[in-house]
C-alpha cells in the first residue's frame, strides 16, 4: 500500500483536495477530524488532568482550552505531548485497517507534515498550493480571522515555496476545482498503474 501524505499551508485548499481523494475512492485519515473525535473520547480525561476545567460533559471545551494554552509555549507543548501521540496511534490504526483490506493507496491528511518531521511516515507527499493572494483572500474570509492571526499562523508554517520543493506531487487549487480534481486523478492513476 502506498501512503500519501497530504499537506499544505493554511487556506491552500487542502480539505477540498482531501475530499477529492475520498470522492475518488481513496481512504483519507484527517488529523483535524481525529483531534475532534479524541477531544470527545480518549484525550478528554488526559486534557482535564493537565488543564483542569477544560472538559465539559466529557468533551474538551476548545474555547476554555485555548485560554490555557494561547501565548503559553509550555502549556501548548504539554497539550501537543498529549494529543500528537493519540492522533498518530489513530492514523496507524487507519493504515493497518487499510493494509489488511488490500487498499492500494491511503492518504494521511497532515496539516503540519513538514513542521512535525512527518516525512518519514509517508511514501510520497502531495502539497496543495495556491497563489499567495488567493490564499490570503480565503483565510481572511474565515470568521474571526485577522491579518495578525493570519501572519502568526504563516510564521509557524514552512513557507509554501519550500513545501513545493519538497513535494512529490503538487495540486494547485488556484485555478478552480476542475484542474485540481484532474491533478488528483492523475496522481491516483500514476500510483495505481499495474495494480489490480
Amino acid at each position: 500500500m502506498i501512503v500519501l501524505g497530504l499537506t499544505g499551508s493554511i487556506g491552500m485548499g487542502k480539505s477540498t483536495t482531501a475530499k477529492m481523494f475520498t470522492d475518488a475512492g481513496v481512504p483519507v485519515h484527517d488529523s483535524d477530524e481525529a483531534v475532534h473525535r479524541l477531544y470527545a473520547g480518549a484525550a478528554a480525561p488526559l486534557i482535564e488532568a493537565a488543564f483542569p476545567g477544560t472538559v465539559k460533559d466529557g468533551v474538551v471545551d476548545r474555547t476554555e482550552l485555548s485560554r490555557h494554552v494561547l501565548g503559553n509555549a509550555a502549556a501548548l507543548k504539554n497539550l501537543e505531548g498529549i494529543i500528537h501521540p493519540l492522533v498518530r496511534a489513530d492514523a496507524n490504526a487507519f493504515l493497518e485497517r487499510n493494509r489488511a483490506a488490500g487498499t492500494p493507496i491511503a492518504v494521511l491528511d497532515i496539516p503540519l507534515l513538514f513542521e512535525t518531521n512527518g516525512r518519514g511516515r509517508v511514501d510520497k507527499v502531495v502539497v496543495v498550493t495556491a497563489p499567495a493572494d488567493v490564499q490570503r483572500q480565503r483565510v481572511l474570509a474565515r470568521p474571526g480571522m485577522t491579518e495578525q492571526k493570519f501572519e502568526a499562523i504563516l510564521g509557524k508554517q514552512v513557507p509554501d515555496a519550500e513545501k513545493r520543493k519538497l513535494a512529490d506531487y503538487i495540486v494547485d487549487t488556484g485555478n478552480g476545482l476542475e484542474p485540481a480534481r484532474a491533478a488528483v486523478q492523475a496522481i491516483i492513476a500514476e500510483l495505481t498503474v499495474g495494480k489490480p
